[in-house]
């Protein structure tokens, strides 16, 4: 393979990249060290960069999760463990992810999975209620929602198709 001719960016450099990047949206700081690593840069100089961007609020963890967690929920219409698993992959720490997601009150989650199910129900096929239902389910649980929310939901549905035959 051919040698990259890639010129790795300066400490100065990749500060003043990442801290433009930073200005237009929320990222994390596990993504500034990710990309940081990508462009070649050394773990001592990386780790001086996202120490400065964190000193200067270019990049706050609990404010980026506050964020995506609401976007999340209202948006993409995710569920609790969903929303955790991406927090951990974007390298914020479980104990900020846990608080913030812990602010979130039930009524938040039903209201996400509610207008789901009713969409998904119109076009699931099967031959059973206990069919349909199971796959229901699991689609709720794909999209990362408990079991206690589900059936949450799931009984509510089930009240108001009675009601309207």
């Amino acid at each position: 393979m051919y040698p990259s001719t890639k010129k790795v960016p300066t400490e100065q450099e990749a500060l003043l990249r990442l801290s433009s990047l930073c200005s237009r949206s929320e990222h994390s700081t596990g993504e500034m060290r990710d990309k940081l690593r990508r462009w070649g840069v050394d773990q001592e100089t990386s780790e001086r960069v996202v120490a400065r961007l964190v000193s200067e609020r270019f990049v706050d963890d609990e404010r980026f999760c506050r964020f995506f967690v609401r976007d999340k929920i209202r948006f993409d219409r995710w569920g609790r463990r969903k929303i955790e698993q991406a927090l951990y992959a974007k390298g914020v720490d479980q104990d900020i992810s846990a608080a913030v997601l812990d602010e979130v009150d039930d009524e938040e989650w039903t209201e996400a999975l509610r207008p789901l199910l009713a969409s998904k129900r119109r076009t699931v096929k099967g031959s059973t209620d206990y069919e349909r239902n199971g796959k229901l389910i699991r689609f709720a649980m794909s999209r990362g929602f408990g079991m206690d929310i589900i059936r949450r939901c799931m009984d509510v549905n089930d009240n108001d198709e009675e009601d309207i035959f």
